[in-house]
C-alpha cells in the first residue's frame, strides 16, 4: 500500500502545476478543488500574503487520492525538507492516520504545525427527546446500550462515530463495541433519521445542524468545543456537564518533518497573526467555522494525543486490528 501511494503520488505531480520558485511558499490542498482542505489552503494563502507575512502570492496545488493519502506520502518522499511547504489538514487526517489508511504512514513522518478554525462536533436528538440533556443520554446507554442508535455522516469508525464513544468512554462506559451507530450519506441524512425517529440522537458538526436549531427541529444536547460557540451560547459543552471532550474538526496544517524548529516555528507564529486578523475572523464566520487556535509545539502535542485516543478506539471497535 505504501508503494501504491508513492506512486500515486508521483503520477499526480504529471497532474499539476510546475513547482514555485524555492523562495515562494506553496500549499498542498489533498483534494480537490471546492471542499474543506482547499479552503485552508486558498483562505489562509490570500491572508498570509495579504498581511506581508509572505514576500509573494502563495501557489496552491491541489493533489487528490486516496483521502489525502498521495499528497501524504509525496510530501513524506519527495518534500521532507522543503521549509516553503504547508499542507491542508483537519480530523479527517489525524483519524486517518489513528487508523492506518495511509498505508503504513505515520503521523511522525510530518510536523502538525498549527489549527485556526473549526467545525464544532455536536452532539444532538430530536426536539420532543426524553432526552434532556447530555448526562440523560449518557446514563440510558450506560443502562441499557440497546436503546439509543447513533446517526452520523461518517462510515463506521469515522470521526462522527469517534465522538459519542469518547464521551461514553469519559463517562467510565467500557463496552463500546454495544454503542450503536449508523452511518449514512452526509449530515442532513443523519438528522433527518434522528428527526424521523429511526434513531435517537445524531452525532456531527456544528454546520450541518444549524438550520435545524434555528427551526427548533432539534435539541443539541452539546457541543464538543472547550467553549460555548458564537452565536450559540445556549447549547452547552460536554465539558461543563462533566465529560472531558473536544472533538472539533480542525482547520489547519502540518510541514515537512524535516525543517528546521526555526522554520517550524515561523510558520507557527505566522499561523497564529492569521487566526488573530479581521480577515480570518470574516471567513471563519462566512463558512460556519468556530475560534480553534492552536499552534506550535502545543498543537503538535494535542494532535498526538487525539490519534493515540483515535487508535485505540478504533482497535476496541473492531476497525484496525
Amino acid at each position: 500500500m505504501k508503494n501504491y501511494l508513492t506512486r500515486l503520488a508521483a503520477g499526480a505531480l504529471l497532474s499539476v502545476a510546475v513547482a514555485a520558485p524555492a523562495s515562494a511558499a506553496e500549499c498542498i490542498a489533498p483534494a480537490n478543488p471546492g471542499g474543506g482542505w482547499d479552503f485552508t489552503c486558498r483562505q489562509i494563502g490570500k491572508i498570509l500574503y495579504d498581511l506581508k507575512l509572505v514576500d509573494q502570492p502563495v501557489q496552491v496545488t491541489n493533489m487528490a487520492g486516496a483521502g489525502g493519502g498521495v499528497a501524504y506520502a509525496y510530501v513524506v518522499n519527495e518534500r521532507n525538507n522543503d521549509a516553503d511547504l504547508i499542507v491542508a489538514a483537519s480530523s479527517a487526517t489525524s483519524t486517518r492516520l489513528a487508523q492506518n489508511a495511509f498505508g503504513g504512514a505515520t503521523a511522525d513522518q510530518v510536523r502538525f504545525v498549527g489549527a485556526i478554525g473549526a467545525d464544532p462536533g455536536v452532539i444532538v436528538v430530536a426536539k420532543d427527546s426524553p432526552f434532556k440533556n447530555l448526562k440523560d443520554l449518557v446514563e440510558a446507554i450506560k443502562a441499557d446500550p440497546s436503546s439509543v442508535t447513533f446517526a452520523g455522516g461518517s462510515a463506521a469508525g469515522g470521526f462522527d462515530h469517534m465522538k459519542p464513544l469518547q464521551i461514553l468512554k469519559k463517562a467510565g462506559f467500557t463496552d463500546i463495541r454495544k454503542v450503536k451507530y449508523i452511518g449514512v450519506d452526509g449530515g442532513a441524512d443523519a438528522i433527518t433519521q434522528t428527526v424521523g425517529g429511526f434513531t435517537q440522537a445524531m452525532t456531527g458538526d456544528m454546520s450541518e445542524i444549524v438550520g435545524f436549531i434555528r427551526s427548533g427541529e432539534v435539541r443539541a444536547l452539546a457541543v464538543l468545543t472547550e467553549e460555548r460557540v458564537p452565536g450559540f451560547e445556549d447549547i452547552p459543552t460536554a465539558r461543563e456537564q462533566g465529560y472531558d471532550v473536544v472533538a472539533v474538526n480542525w482547520r489547519g496544517l502540518y510541514v515537512p518533518k524535516g525543517i528546521s524548529d526555526e522554520r517550524f516555528d515561523e510558520w507557527a507564529a505566522r499561523l497564529k497573526t492569521v487566526a488573530e486578523s479581521d480577515a480570518w475572523e470574516q471567513a471563519m464566520t462566512a463558512n460556519g467555522l468556530a475560534p480553534f487556535t492552536k499552534v506550535g509545539g502545543d498543537f503538535q502535542n494535542w494532535v498526538d494525543n487525539v490519534i493515540a485516543e483515535t487508535e485505540e478506539l478504533s482497535r476496541e471497535i473492531g476497525v484496525i486490528q
